[in-house]
Order: C-alpha cells, then sequence, then structure tokens
C-alpha cells in the first residue's frame, strides 16, 4: 500500500498525502462492480452478478500500489456477505466503507483533490477528458 507523507501549510502541518502518482479509489460496489442489488433484497447480494472487467481493473490498481476502498450503500450488517463476495471473486482491497447515502446525485466537497468517475455500463481503463464541473465563486 501507498504510504502517506507528511504534509505542511504555511509552517504547520497537515493531513498527510500519498506520494505523486498514487490514488486513492473510492469504489461503489452495487451497480459498479456488480449488478444493483438494493439493501432490502440482502439475500441477493451473496450471487451478486461481477461486471465485465472490473476484477482486473481493480486488481491492477491494487498492484500498481493504489489504495482500494470500497464505498457501498449496504449496511454495516452486510459486512459478511459483502467481504465473502469480494474475496470470493478475488479482489484486492484495503478497505470497505459501509453506510454511503443512498439516492445518487453525490455531490462531494473536500479539501483534498477529488476526480469523479461516473461508471456507464463498461469497466475499463481510465482516459483523460476535458469536462464542466461545478466549483466555488472566488
Amino acid at each position: 500500500m501507498a504510504q502517506l507523507h507528511d504534509a505542511f501549510e504555511n509552517g504547520k502541518k497537515i493531513s498527510p498525502k500519498l506520494p505523486e502518482g498514487k490514488k486513492n479509489f473510492l469504489i461503489d460496489i452495487d451497480g459498479t462492480i456488480s449488478e444493483d442489488i438494493p439493501n432490502e433484497e440482502p439475500e441477493r447480494m451473496a450471487t451478486a452478478a461481477i461486471y465485465l472487467g472490473a476484477l482486473d481493473i481493480c486488481n491492477g490498481w491494487f498492484d500498481e500500489g493504489h489504495i482500494i476502498t470500497f464505498f457501498t450503500s449496504r449496511l454495516e450488517e452486510h459486512r459478511a456477505v459483502t467481504t465473502k463476495w469480494l474475496d470470493d471473486h478475488g479482489f484486492k482491497y484495503h478497505a470497505i466503507l459501509f453506510g454511503k447515502p443512498r439516492g445518487g446525485n453525490y455531490h462531494w466537497i473536500d479539501n483534498h483533490i477529488v476526480r469523479a468517475t461516473r461508471y456507464d455500463g463498461k469497466f475499463t481503463k481510465l482516459v483523460e477528458r476535458q469536462a464542466t464541473i461545478e466549483t466555488f465563486e472566488e
């Protein structure tokens, strides 16, 4: 796993940062690496179909030294079935965060660089494109 480095601002220590070129991937599970299973039907989670390309791409990022954290709207009570599904399919990861807000239309505000990529039916390598974004007024 990529080691964090101390960071400073105005001579004071701030939150640590990843080395140049390393990323903290936060990857949704349902509807992104597997078929979309609602929390109300947890019995389906154990047999969710994996999406083509998801395993190879995610494990490739892990092998390159990036941090892989799965981020899901599943509840903490779904931890066992979720980790078993990930492990049975061979996903490599560092952590899982449960309880992501449901409903979509996420707008993340942070003091660190945030890049978002919407999964739209095809798990492939990432490419850079120009896009319009919302930002705070200057």
